[in-house]
Protein backbone atom coordinates (compact mmCIF):
# COMPACT_ATOMS: atom_id res chain seq x y z
CA UNK A 1 0.00 0.00 0.00
CA UNK A 2 1.53 3.19 -1.17
CA UNK A 3 1.94 6.07 1.41
CA UNK A 4 -0.75 8.45 0.04
CA UNK A 5 -3.12 5.23 -0.04
CA UNK A 6 -2.87 4.43 3.50
CA UNK A 7 -2.94 8.52 4.42
CA UNK A 8 -6.52 7.89 2.69
CA UNK A 9 -7.55 4.98 3.90
CA UNK A 10 -6.60 6.43 7.69
CA UNK A 11 -8.38 9.75 7.24
CA UNK A 12 -11.67 8.37 5.70
CA UNK A 13 -11.69 5.65 8.75
CA UNK A 14 -11.47 8.94 11.19
CA UNK A 15 -13.56 10.64 9.36
CA UNK A 16 -16.53 8.05 9.05
CA UNK A 17 -16.13 6.76 12.60
CA UNK A 18 -14.45 9.20 14.73
CA UNK A 19 -17.39 11.86 14.53
CA UNK A 20 -15.03 14.76 13.35
CA UNK A 21 -16.33 18.22 12.66
CA UNK A 22 -17.21 19.17 9.23
CA UNK A 23 -14.14 21.25 8.69
CA UNK A 24 -11.59 17.65 8.99
CA UNK A 25 -14.55 16.20 6.33
CA UNK A 26 -14.03 18.67 4.00
CA UNK A 27 -10.26 18.58 4.38
CA UNK A 28 -10.22 15.08 3.79
CA UNK A 29 -12.49 15.64 0.88
CA UNK A 30 -9.60 17.89 -0.82
CA UNK A 31 -7.23 15.39 0.05
CA UNK A 32 -8.60 13.01 -1.69
CA UNK A 33 -8.71 14.87 -4.89
CA UNK A 34 -5.22 16.06 -4.62
CA UNK A 35 -2.60 14.83 -1.48
CA UNK A 36 -0.56 18.56 -1.24
CA UNK A 37 0.95 20.99 1.23
CA UNK A 38 4.00 20.98 2.62
CA UNK A 39 5.76 23.03 5.37
CA UNK A 40 6.76 21.47 8.84
CA UNK A 41 7.54 23.55 11.80
CA UNK A 42 10.34 26.40 12.95
CA UNK A 43 12.46 23.73 13.78
CA UNK A 44 15.30 26.39 13.09
CA UNK A 45 14.30 28.87 15.12
CA UNK A 46 16.79 29.79 17.76
CA UNK A 47 17.28 28.21 21.03
CA UNK A 48 19.34 27.82 24.41
CA UNK A 49 21.15 25.17 25.35
CA UNK A 50 20.59 24.14 28.99
CA UNK A 51 20.97 20.99 31.08
CA UNK A 52 19.18 19.57 34.71
CA UNK A 53 20.77 21.74 37.49
CA UNK A 54 22.93 19.47 40.06
CA UNK A 55 24.27 19.93 43.98
CA UNK A 56 20.96 20.01 44.57
CA UNK A 57 21.42 18.22 47.32
CA UNK A 58 20.34 20.97 50.08
CA UNK A 59 17.27 21.44 48.97
CA UNK A 60 13.92 20.12 51.20
CA UNK A 61 13.51 17.34 48.40
CA UNK A 62 17.33 16.42 48.43
CA UNK A 63 17.18 16.29 52.58
CA UNK A 64 14.23 14.14 52.33
CA UNK A 65 16.24 11.92 50.15
CA UNK A 66 19.80 11.86 52.40
CA UNK A 67 18.81 9.42 55.04
CA UNK A 68 17.36 7.15 52.62
CA UNK A 69 20.68 6.87 50.51
CA UNK A 70 22.89 6.25 53.92
CA UNK A 71 20.59 3.71 54.30
CA UNK A 72 20.74 1.95 50.91
CA UNK A 73 24.19 3.43 49.22
CA UNK A 74 24.34 3.32 45.28
CA UNK A 75 20.01 2.12 45.39
CA UNK A 76 17.19 4.48 43.91
CA UNK A 77 13.85 3.74 45.90
CA UNK A 78 10.43 3.68 44.11
CA UNK A 79 7.01 4.02 45.57
CA UNK A 80 3.68 2.82 43.24
CA UNK A 81 1.03 5.51 42.17
CA UNK A 82 -1.84 3.26 41.14
CA UNK A 83 -4.63 5.76 42.18
CA UNK A 84 -5.30 8.30 39.77
CA UNK A 85 -5.65 11.14 42.37
CA UNK A 86 -1.96 10.17 44.27
CA UNK A 87 -0.78 10.60 41.32
CA UNK A 88 -1.92 13.93 40.50
CA UNK A 89 -0.97 14.69 44.72
CA UNK A 90 2.70 13.74 43.98
CA UNK A 91 2.30 15.69 41.17
CA UNK A 92 1.22 18.70 43.24
CA UNK A 93 3.42 18.02 46.22
CA UNK A 94 6.41 17.50 44.40
CA UNK A 95 5.66 21.38 42.79
CA UNK A 96 5.32 22.75 46.01
CA UNK A 97 7.94 21.73 47.48
CA UNK A 98 10.22 22.57 43.85
CA UNK A 99 13.20 24.61 44.73
CA UNK A 100 15.24 24.94 41.99
CA UNK A 101 14.11 23.29 38.59
CA UNK A 102 10.85 21.41 37.43
CA UNK A 103 11.59 19.27 34.18
CA UNK A 104 8.33 17.76 32.50
CA UNK A 105 8.03 15.70 29.59
CA UNK A 106 5.02 14.53 28.25
CA UNK A 107 3.36 13.27 25.14
CA UNK A 108 -0.01 15.71 25.55
CA UNK A 109 -1.51 18.00 27.72
CA UNK A 110 -5.60 19.05 27.96
CA UNK A 111 -6.78 22.05 28.98
CA UNK A 112 -9.32 20.73 31.78
CA UNK A 113 -8.96 20.30 35.39
CA UNK A 114 -5.66 18.26 35.82
CA UNK A 115 -4.04 20.63 32.74
CA UNK A 116 -5.23 23.68 34.67
CA UNK A 117 -3.97 22.75 37.84
CA UNK A 118 -0.52 21.21 36.48
CA UNK A 119 -0.14 24.87 34.89
CA UNK A 120 -1.27 26.53 37.55
CA UNK A 121 1.35 24.78 40.22
CA UNK A 122 3.98 25.56 37.33
CA UNK A 123 3.36 29.04 37.61
CA UNK A 124 3.33 29.35 41.27
CA UNK A 125 6.77 27.54 41.43
CA UNK A 126 7.89 29.86 39.01
CA UNK A 127 6.79 32.86 41.13
CA UNK A 128 8.98 31.50 43.80
CA UNK A 129 11.95 31.58 41.72
CA UNK A 130 11.98 27.87 40.05
CA UNK A 131 13.21 27.31 36.98
CA UNK A 132 10.61 24.88 34.92
CA UNK A 133 11.33 23.34 31.51
CA UNK A 134 8.27 22.32 29.82
CA UNK A 135 8.12 20.01 27.09
CA UNK A 136 5.36 18.65 24.95
CA UNK A 137 5.07 16.58 21.91
CA UNK A 138 2.77 18.74 19.29
CA UNK A 139 0.43 16.70 17.86
CA UNK A 140 -2.46 15.41 20.54
CA UNK A 141 -1.58 18.03 22.63
CA UNK A 142 -5.14 20.06 23.18
CA UNK A 143 -3.78 22.99 25.19
CA UNK A 144 -3.71 25.96 22.44
CA UNK A 145 -0.67 27.70 21.50
CA UNK A 146 -2.18 30.87 23.35
CA UNK A 147 -2.51 28.99 26.60
CA UNK A 148 1.32 27.63 26.21
CA UNK A 149 2.86 31.18 25.23
CA UNK A 150 1.05 32.48 28.19
CA UNK A 151 3.28 29.91 30.77
CA UNK A 152 5.89 30.55 28.35
CA UNK A 153 5.48 34.44 29.40
CA UNK A 154 6.77 33.96 32.86
CA UNK A 155 10.65 34.50 33.48
CA UNK A 156 11.23 31.37 34.98
CA UNK A 157 9.19 29.21 32.42
CA UNK A 158 10.04 27.93 29.21
CA UNK A 159 7.61 25.69 27.09
CA UNK A 160 8.82 23.88 23.95
CA UNK A 161 7.12 21.74 21.28
CA UNK A 162 8.89 18.43 20.03
CA UNK A 163 8.33 18.35 15.86
CA UNK A 164 6.22 20.52 16.10
CA UNK A 165 3.51 20.79 12.63
CA UNK A 166 3.13 24.23 10.94
CA UNK A 167 0.13 26.58 11.89
CA UNK A 168 -0.26 28.15 8.67
CA UNK A 169 -2.82 27.22 6.36
CA UNK A 170 -4.55 23.68 6.82
CA UNK A 171 -3.42 22.02 9.88
CA UNK A 172 -3.90 18.41 8.53
CA UNK A 173 -2.61 19.55 5.03
CA UNK A 174 0.68 20.41 6.70
CA UNK A 175 1.04 17.54 8.76
CA UNK A 176 0.35 15.12 5.48
CA UNK A 177 2.77 17.64 3.68
CA UNK A 178 5.65 16.48 5.88
CA UNK A 179 4.22 12.59 6.78
CA UNK A 180 7.64 11.42 6.86
CA UNK A 181 8.91 13.37 9.95
CA UNK A 182 5.26 14.41 10.97
CA UNK A 183 4.13 10.78 11.92
CA UNK A 184 6.92 10.31 13.93
CA UNK A 185 6.43 11.49 17.63
CA UNK A 186 8.07 11.60 21.15
CA UNK A 187 5.93 9.34 23.42
CA UNK A 188 8.17 10.04 26.42
CA UNK A 189 6.78 10.63 29.87
CA UNK A 190 8.81 11.96 32.66
CA UNK A 191 8.58 14.65 35.75
CA UNK A 192 11.59 15.84 37.67
CA UNK A 193 11.86 17.69 40.35
CA UNK A 194 15.10 19.38 41.68
CA UNK A 195 16.74 16.48 40.06
CA UNK A 196 16.02 14.55 43.35
CA UNK A 197 12.56 12.58 42.53
CA UNK A 198 10.94 11.75 39.42
CA UNK A 199 7.63 10.55 38.37
CA UNK A 200 7.57 7.77 35.57
CA UNK A 201 4.87 5.84 33.93
CA UNK A 202 2.05 5.76 31.68
CA UNK A 203 -0.13 9.26 32.35
CA UNK A 204 0.04 12.54 30.25
CA UNK A 205 -1.36 15.72 31.93
CA UNK A 206 -5.18 15.28 31.68
CA UNK A 207 -8.32 14.55 33.39
CA UNK A 208 -8.94 10.97 32.54
CA UNK A 209 -5.51 10.04 33.96
CA UNK A 210 -6.05 10.78 37.05
CA UNK A 211 -9.39 9.84 38.02
CA UNK A 212 -11.15 13.32 37.63
CA UNK A 213 -13.92 11.66 35.12
CA UNK A 214 -17.19 11.01 36.58
CA UNK A 215 -18.11 8.39 33.25
CA UNK A 216 -14.41 6.40 32.74
CA UNK A 217 -11.96 4.90 34.17
CA UNK A 218 -8.38 4.58 32.94
CA UNK A 219 -6.77 1.76 34.99
CA UNK A 220 -3.11 3.43 34.92
CA UNK A 221 -0.26 3.68 36.73
CA UNK A 222 3.29 5.66 37.34
CA UNK A 223 6.29 5.03 39.41
CA UNK A 224 7.48 7.82 42.31
CA UNK A 225 11.56 7.16 42.41
CA UNK A 226 14.12 8.61 44.30
CA UNK A 227 18.60 8.45 44.05
CA UNK A 228 20.42 7.79 41.31
CA UNK A 229 17.42 7.36 39.35
CA UNK A 230 16.41 10.84 39.27
CA UNK A 231 20.08 12.33 37.42
CA UNK A 232 19.85 9.52 34.70
CA UNK A 233 16.13 10.17 34.03
CA UNK A 234 17.45 14.24 33.57
CA UNK A 235 19.49 13.37 31.56
CA UNK A 236 17.05 11.55 28.82
CA UNK A 237 14.89 14.72 29.56
CA UNK A 238 17.99 16.64 28.07
CA UNK A 239 19.24 15.14 25.51
CA UNK A 240 14.97 15.75 24.57
CA UNK A 241 15.04 19.48 25.63
CA UNK A 242 18.35 20.30 23.39
CA UNK A 243 17.48 18.52 20.44
CA UNK A 244 16.79 20.09 17.09
CA UNK A 245 13.21 19.18 16.91
CA UNK A 246 12.51 20.65 20.26
CA UNK A 247 11.19 23.70 19.46
CA UNK A 248 10.01 27.09 21.88
CA UNK A 249 6.47 27.78 22.04
CA UNK A 250 7.52 31.67 21.82
CA UNK A 251 8.62 30.43 17.69
CA UNK A 252 4.39 30.87 17.47
CA UNK A 253 4.20 33.91 19.28
CA UNK A 254 3.49 36.32 16.69
CA UNK A 255 0.66 34.89 15.43
CA UNK A 256 -1.49 35.51 18.46
CA UNK A 257 -2.24 39.36 19.55
CA UNK A 258 -1.93 40.88 23.05
CA UNK A 259 -6.03 40.79 22.25
CA UNK A 260 -5.92 37.00 22.27
CA UNK A 261 -4.01 35.89 24.76
CA UNK A 262 -5.66 38.29 27.54
CA UNK A 263 -8.63 36.55 26.34
CA UNK A 264 -7.20 32.96 26.87
CA UNK A 265 -5.56 34.67 30.53
CA UNK A 266 -9.07 35.38 31.34
CA UNK A 267 -10.53 32.20 30.16
CA UNK A 268 -7.97 29.94 31.96
CA UNK A 269 -8.61 31.89 35.38
CA UNK A 270 -12.09 31.43 34.84
CA UNK A 271 -12.07 27.62 34.37
CA UNK A 272 -9.48 26.47 37.13
CA UNK A 273 -11.81 28.85 39.43
CA UNK A 274 -15.19 27.13 38.09
CA UNK A 275 -13.21 23.46 37.51
CA UNK A 276 -9.92 23.35 39.06
CA UNK A 277 -11.26 23.79 43.16
CA UNK A 278 -12.74 20.73 43.79
CA UNK A 279 -10.44 18.18 41.92
CA UNK A 280 -7.40 19.82 43.41
CA UNK A 281 -9.06 19.78 47.18
CA UNK A 282 -9.01 15.84 46.28
CA UNK A 283 -5.09 15.80 45.17
CA UNK A 284 -3.82 17.35 47.97
CA UNK A 285 -5.83 15.02 50.43
CA UNK A 286 -5.18 12.21 48.55
CA UNK A 287 -4.27 8.97 50.22
CA UNK A 288 -0.24 9.28 49.24
CA UNK A 289 -0.48 12.56 50.50
CA UNK A 290 -1.84 11.56 53.94
CA UNK A 291 0.57 9.01 54.09
CA UNK A 292 3.38 11.17 53.17
CA UNK A 293 2.52 13.54 56.29
CA UNK A 294 2.00 10.67 58.76
CA UNK A 295 5.75 9.42 57.75
CA UNK A 296 3.79 5.99 56.24
CA UNK A 297 5.80 5.68 52.94
CA UNK A 298 8.30 3.29 52.92
CA UNK A 299 10.49 3.30 49.42
CA UNK A 300 11.29 -0.03 47.61
CA UNK A 301 15.37 -0.05 47.57
CA UNK A 302 16.27 -1.39 44.12
CA UNK A 303 18.99 -1.31 41.47
CA UNK A 304 17.47 0.67 38.35
CA UNK A 305 18.35 1.22 34.59
CA UNK A 306 17.08 3.92 32.72
CA UNK A 307 16.66 3.47 28.80
CA UNK A 308 15.41 6.28 26.17
CA UNK A 309 15.10 5.62 22.55
CA UNK A 310 17.27 8.62 21.43
CA UNK A 311 15.25 11.29 19.50
CA UNK A 312 17.80 11.01 16.28
CA UNK A 313 15.37 7.52 16.24
CA UNK A 314 12.71 9.71 14.60
CA UNK A 315 14.97 10.96 11.84
CA UNK A 316 16.08 7.57 10.79
CA UNK A 317 13.93 4.13 9.12
CA UNK A 318 13.36 1.54 11.66
CA UNK A 319 16.28 -0.41 12.67
CA UNK A 320 17.83 -2.41 15.02
CA UNK A 321 20.32 0.32 15.63
CA UNK A 322 17.42 2.54 17.05
CA UNK A 323 15.01 0.03 18.54
CA UNK A 324 17.32 1.05 21.90
CA UNK A 325 14.43 0.79 24.56
CA UNK A 326 13.01 -2.27 23.00
CA UNK A 327 15.70 -4.34 22.65
CA UNK A 328 16.65 -3.67 26.23
CA UNK A 329 13.63 -5.36 27.17
CA UNK A 330 13.90 -8.00 25.39
CA UNK A 331 16.94 -8.61 27.05
CA UNK A 332 14.95 -8.86 29.95
CA UNK A 333 12.53 -10.92 29.21
CA UNK A 334 15.01 -13.48 27.14
CA UNK A 335 16.42 -13.79 30.76
CA UNK A 336 12.87 -14.81 32.32
CA UNK A 337 12.77 -18.12 34.16
CA UNK A 338 9.14 -19.08 35.26
CA UNK A 339 6.79 -16.21 34.83
CA UNK A 340 6.50 -12.70 32.62
CA UNK A 341 3.37 -10.66 32.96
CA UNK A 342 2.69 -7.95 30.29
CA UNK A 343 0.32 -5.33 31.09
CA UNK A 344 -0.42 -3.12 27.86
CA UNK A 345 -3.38 -1.32 26.65
CA UNK A 346 -2.12 -2.19 23.11
CA UNK A 347 -0.71 -5.42 22.15
CA UNK A 348 0.33 -6.18 18.58
CA UNK A 349 3.38 -8.09 19.16
CA UNK A 350 4.15 -8.58 15.60
CA UNK A 351 6.25 -11.58 14.19
CA UNK A 352 9.28 -10.47 16.36
CA UNK A 353 7.25 -10.75 19.29
CA UNK A 354 5.08 -13.81 18.73
CA UNK A 355 8.90 -15.39 18.62
CA UNK A 356 9.59 -14.52 21.59
CA UNK A 357 6.25 -15.10 23.23
CA UNK A 358 6.57 -18.71 21.53
CA UNK A 359 10.48 -19.42 22.82
CA UNK A 360 9.46 -18.30 26.68
CA UNK A 361 6.19 -20.43 26.47
CA UNK A 362 8.20 -23.48 24.88
CA UNK A 363 10.79 -23.03 28.22
CA UNK A 364 7.67 -23.34 30.60
CA UNK A 365 7.69 -19.87 30.66
CA UNK A 366 4.04 -18.95 32.32
CA UNK A 367 3.38 -15.67 30.03
CA UNK A 368 0.01 -13.55 31.23
CA UNK A 369 -1.02 -11.00 29.29
CA UNK A 370 -3.64 -8.26 30.14
CA UNK A 371 -4.75 -5.13 27.69
CA UNK A 372 -7.90 -3.94 26.15
CA UNK A 373 -10.95 -5.80 25.20
CA UNK A 374 -12.53 -4.34 22.07
CA UNK A 375 -15.25 -2.26 24.55
CA UNK A 376 -12.60 -0.87 26.97
CA UNK A 377 -10.05 -0.08 24.10
CA UNK A 378 -9.45 3.91 23.49
CA UNK A 379 -8.02 2.93 19.67
CA UNK A 380 -10.45 0.72 17.91
CA UNK A 381 -7.80 0.58 14.79
CA UNK A 382 -5.54 -0.68 17.22
CA UNK A 383 -7.76 -3.50 18.50
CA UNK A 384 -8.14 -4.46 14.70
CA UNK A 385 -4.32 -5.12 14.58
CA UNK A 386 -4.53 -7.27 18.10
CA UNK A 387 -7.35 -9.29 17.54
CA UNK A 388 -5.53 -11.49 15.07
CA UNK A 389 -2.74 -12.07 17.83
CA UNK A 390 -5.35 -13.39 19.98
CA UNK A 391 -5.44 -17.59 18.40
CA UNK A 392 -1.58 -17.81 18.07
CA UNK A 393 -0.82 -16.18 21.46
CA UNK A 394 -3.18 -18.93 23.14
CA UNK A 395 -1.97 -21.24 21.04
CA UNK A 396 0.99 -21.19 22.40
CA UNK A 397 0.18 -21.23 25.95
CA UNK A 398 -0.32 -17.39 26.82
CA UNK A 399 -2.68 -16.61 29.46
CA UNK A 400 -4.65 -14.07 28.17
CA UNK A 401 -7.20 -11.66 29.82
CA UNK A 402 -9.12 -8.52 28.34
CA UNK A 403 -10.27 -5.81 30.83
CA UNK A 404 -14.19 -5.77 31.08
CA UNK A 405 -15.95 -2.71 30.02
CA UNK A 406 -18.22 -2.51 32.76
CA UNK A 407 -15.68 -3.17 35.90
CA UNK A 408 -15.51 0.71 36.64
CA UNK A 409 -17.10 0.12 39.96
CA UNK A 410 -14.56 -2.77 40.87
CA UNK A 411 -11.83 -0.33 40.04
CA UNK A 412 -12.88 2.53 41.64
CA UNK A 413 -12.51 2.83 46.03
CA UNK A 414 -16.69 3.17 46.71
CA UNK A 415 -17.26 -0.21 45.05
CA UNK A 416 -20.22 1.59 43.70
CA UNK A 417 -21.33 1.63 40.31
CA UNK A 418 -20.10 5.04 39.83
CA UNK A 419 -18.17 4.58 36.25
CA UNK A 420 -19.90 4.00 32.76
CA UNK A 421 -16.45 2.68 31.00
CA UNK A 422 -13.33 0.80 32.42
CA UNK A 423 -9.98 1.28 29.92
CA UNK A 424 -6.60 0.09 30.45
CA UNK A 425 -3.82 2.51 29.82
CA UNK A 426 -1.12 0.60 32.21
CA UNK A 427 2.51 0.20 30.72
CA UNK A 428 4.33 -2.06 32.46
CA UNK A 429 6.15 -5.88 32.53
CA UNK A 430 7.02 -7.74 35.32
CA UNK A 431 9.85 -10.66 34.93
CA UNK A 432 10.37 -13.78 36.95
CA UNK A 433 9.03 -11.08 40.41
CA UNK A 434 12.19 -10.12 40.36
CA UNK A 435 12.55 -7.42 37.79
CA UNK A 436 9.71 -4.54 36.72
CA UNK A 437 9.65 -2.41 33.57
CA UNK A 438 7.67 0.83 34.14
CA UNK A 439 7.71 3.74 31.16
CA UNK A 440 5.92 4.57 28.24
CA UNK A 441 6.03 1.58 26.11
CA UNK A 442 2.80 -0.07 24.43
CA UNK A 443 3.77 -3.40 22.62
CA UNK A 444 2.74 -2.49 19.50
CA UNK A 445 4.59 -1.28 16.02
CA UNK A 446 4.47 2.57 16.69
CA UNK A 447 6.08 2.42 20.11
CA UNK A 448 8.72 -0.17 18.47
CA UNK A 449 9.69 1.30 15.72
CA UNK A 450 7.96 4.71 14.76
CA UNK A 451 7.53 7.01 18.12
CA UNK A 452 10.71 7.21 20.70
CA UNK A 453 9.89 5.45 24.09
CA UNK A 454 11.60 5.80 27.76
CA UNK A 455 11.17 3.94 30.78
CA UNK A 456 13.25 1.94 33.56
CA UNK A 457 14.16 -1.62 34.60
CA UNK A 458 14.01 -1.98 38.42
CA UNK A 459 15.57 -5.12 40.00
CA UNK A 460 13.60 -5.82 43.21
CA UNK A 461 11.81 -9.10 44.03
CA UNK A 462 9.69 -6.92 47.26
CA UNK A 463 8.16 -4.30 44.62
CA UNK A 464 8.21 -7.17 41.98
CA UNK A 465 6.11 -9.45 44.18
CA UNK A 466 3.57 -6.90 45.56
CA UNK A 467 2.94 -5.70 41.93
CA UNK A 468 2.44 -8.90 40.48
CA UNK A 469 0.19 -9.81 43.03
CA UNK A 470 -1.70 -7.21 43.02
CA UNK A 471 -2.32 -7.78 38.54
CA UNK A 472 -3.21 -11.45 39.91
CA UNK A 473 -5.69 -10.28 42.52
CA UNK A 474 -7.34 -8.12 40.21
CA UNK A 475 -7.65 -9.95 37.25
CA UNK A 476 -10.66 -12.31 38.24
CA UNK A 477 -12.74 -8.97 39.05
CA UNK A 478 -11.72 -6.34 35.86
CA UNK A 479 -10.82 -8.72 33.35
CA UNK A 480 -12.22 -11.51 30.87
CA UNK A 481 -10.18 -14.81 30.81
CA UNK A 482 -9.99 -14.94 26.53
CA UNK A 483 -9.95 -18.96 25.87
CA UNK A 484 -10.35 -21.32 23.01
CA UNK A 485 -13.20 -23.49 22.73
CA UNK A 486 -13.29 -27.52 21.33
CA UNK A 487 -13.75 -26.12 18.17
CA UNK A 488 -10.98 -23.71 18.43
CA UNK A 489 -12.95 -20.46 18.73
CA UNK A 490 -12.58 -17.78 21.01
CA UNK A 491 -14.44 -17.20 24.24
CA UNK A 492 -14.69 -14.80 26.86
CA UNK A 493 -14.94 -16.20 30.38
CA UNK A 494 -15.70 -14.28 33.83
CA UNK A 495 -17.02 -14.26 37.43
CA UNK A 496 -19.70 -11.31 37.40
CA UNK A 497 -21.15 -11.11 41.43
CA UNK A 498 -20.26 -14.58 41.99
CA UNK A 499 -21.88 -15.93 39.00
CA UNK A 500 -19.50 -17.29 36.24
CA UNK A 501 -20.33 -15.59 32.70
CA UNK A 502 -19.02 -16.91 29.59
CA UNK A 503 -19.17 -14.76 25.87
CA UNK A 504 -18.78 -16.32 22.70
CA UNK A 505 -18.64 -12.64 20.67
CA UNK A 506 -16.62 -9.45 21.76
CA UNK A 507 -18.22 -8.80 25.17
CA UNK A 508 -20.08 -5.41 25.92
CA UNK A 509 -19.59 -4.71 22.42
CA UNK A 510 -22.09 -2.93 19.77
CA UNK A 511 -22.25 -4.71 16.04
CA UNK A 512 -20.90 -1.53 14.84
CA UNK A 513 -18.13 -1.57 17.10
CA UNK A 514 -17.02 -4.58 15.50
CA UNK A 515 -17.69 -3.84 12.22
CA UNK A 516 -15.44 -0.78 12.62
CA UNK A 517 -12.40 -3.09 14.29
CA UNK A 518 -12.99 -5.97 11.37
CA UNK A 519 -12.79 -3.05 8.79
CA UNK A 520 -9.61 -1.75 10.52
CA UNK A 521 -7.52 -5.16 9.84
CA UNK A 522 -7.29 -3.11 6.18
CA UNK A 523 -5.16 -0.84 8.23
CA UNK A 524 -1.46 -1.54 7.71
CA UNK A 525 0.22 -2.82 11.35
CA UNK A 526 3.17 -0.78 11.04
CA UNK A 527 1.21 2.38 11.55
CA UNK A 528 -0.57 0.93 14.63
Amino acid sequence: MNAALTISVRLFYEALWMRVTTRKISILIALLLALGGCASGPIDYPREFSEAVSGTQDTFLGREVADFLIEHPGKSGFYPLSSGIDALGARVSLMDQAEQTIDAQYFLMKADEAGLIFAAKMLEAADRGVRVRFLLDDIFTSVDDRGLLLLDEHPNIEVRLFNPIARSGFYYLNFLGDFKRANRRMHNKSFIVDNQMVIVGGRNIAAEYFELKDDKVFVDFDMLGVGPVAPEISKTFDRFWNHEFSVPVAAFADQHTDKQLAATREKIEKALEEAGDSAYAAAIDSRFIRDVQDDLIALYPATATVVTDDPEKLQHKASNEFRVLINAVTAALESAKSEVIIVTPYMIPGEGGMGLIEQLTSRGVRVVVFTNSLASTNHVSVHGGYSRYRKPMLRAGVELHEARANAGSVAGESGEDEYEALTLHTKGIIIDRRITFIGSLNVDPRSVDINTEMGVLIESTELSEQLASAVDSRLAAISYKVELDENGKLKWRTIIDGVEVIETSEPLSSRWRRFKAYVSKILPESQL
